[in-house]
């Protein structure tokens, strides 16, 4: 091999080395999430996050799957790496924190065990829908898909607003900030002081390009709470309404899905059926109650008849 052939072959071999390890401008932060790195590797950018120990491979254009963040979360939490506070919406029995299973594709898949030997079933959005049951033989023959989730916001504050200015204002705050399109957002009702919003988002309705609703609703639920998923570089989450931002104290989130969900009573709480059981009793005295005083009633009138008859078959042989 010449000298000068050498010196090509070397210069080739840095410049190989150079496209894999320096990032370009633009690829060195993910949008998605602040513990994303991106990095330009053979020309393109490549984008990976840590579930854990596990490096996966992200898309930091659009927001990260629900399934993949709860599965990340629930990891740092168990090492103790992160402090983890519970939502104002969990139940007692932990639903909603659990170590979620995820597909390839990063979606949850239909039956979730928590890594216990109790499974249940969920909706896309990874919230139970069945009761729990034992891991040998519960199944799930489908992930149900959720459509329509509704974010309720409540006003902390005396400011009172106009609905077309809030609707303008949250509308274009979750079309901005999260990439969904304008068109999902499906209503926004306003009564003081709760503020609700309706994202739809049928299955004829979604690209592949498009941003699912259960992720844009997962990532708004933590920066209202204060534990944005975003980069530093992001602005802070805020929805102006006239020129000031809006105050929020707290944020609920309601999941509608394709099918109805399939609870029995069995699985109830012990509370839950004292509930019911007090309900129905409380019903069935009223009408016990109700009977009552209509005999008693009944029997007076029969009664006065009776007596007004008698009167008047005297008054009738008297004369």
């Amino acid at each position: 091999m010449t000298l000068h052939a050498a010196a090509l072959l070397l210069l080739a071999l840095v410049a190989a080395v150079s496209a894999q390890v320096t990032p370009t401008p633009g690829c060195n932060t993910c949008a998605a999430h602040l513990q994303g790195k991106c990095d330009n590797v053979s020309g393109s950018c490549e984008c990976t996050i840590f579930i854990g120990a596990d490096k996966k491979k992200i898309d930091c254009k659009k927001l990260i799957s629900k399934c993949l963040l709860m599965r990340r979360e629930m990891l740092a939490f168990k090492s103790g790496s992160q402090r983890r506070v519970r939502p104002d919406t969990a139940v007692v029995d932990n639903d909603g924190i659990y170590y979620a299973d995820c597909d390839d594709n990063g979606a949850f898949k239909a039956r979730q065990c928590n890594e216990t030997e109790s499974c249940w079933c969920v909706n896309s959005a990874g919230a139970r829908r069945t009761d729990k049951g034992d891991k040998a033989e519960w199944k799930c023959s489908e992930l149900v898909r959720t459509f329509w989730i509704q974010i309720e916001l409540k006003q902390n504050g005396t400011a009172k607003l106009t609905l077309p200015s809030l609707k303008e204002a949250v509308t274009k705050t979750i079309s901005k900030r999260y990439g969904l399109k304008e068109n999902y957002v499906a209503d926004i009702e306003y009564e003081d002081p709760y503020i609700r919003i309706d994202l739809v988002q049928n299955r004829s309705q979604k690209t592949s390009d498009d941003v699912d609703i259960t992720e844009v609703a997962y990532y708004m639920e933590k920066d209202i709470k204060g534990e944005t998923l975003f980069p530093a570089s992001e602005n802070k989450f805020e929805i102006p309404i006239n020129g000031a931002p809006l105050s929020i104290e707290n944020v609920k989130i309601f999941y509608m899905d394709e099918k109805p969900p399939e609870f029995s009573m069995k699985h109830l709480t012990p509370g839950l059926i004292a509930v019911i059981v007090v309900v129905v009793l409380a019903i069935v005295a009223g009408i016990v109650v109700l009977v009552f005083t209509r005999r008693r009633k009944t029997r007076k009138y029969q009664k006065a008849e009776v007596k007004e008859m008698g009167e008047m078959q005297s008054q009738l042989t008297s004369s």
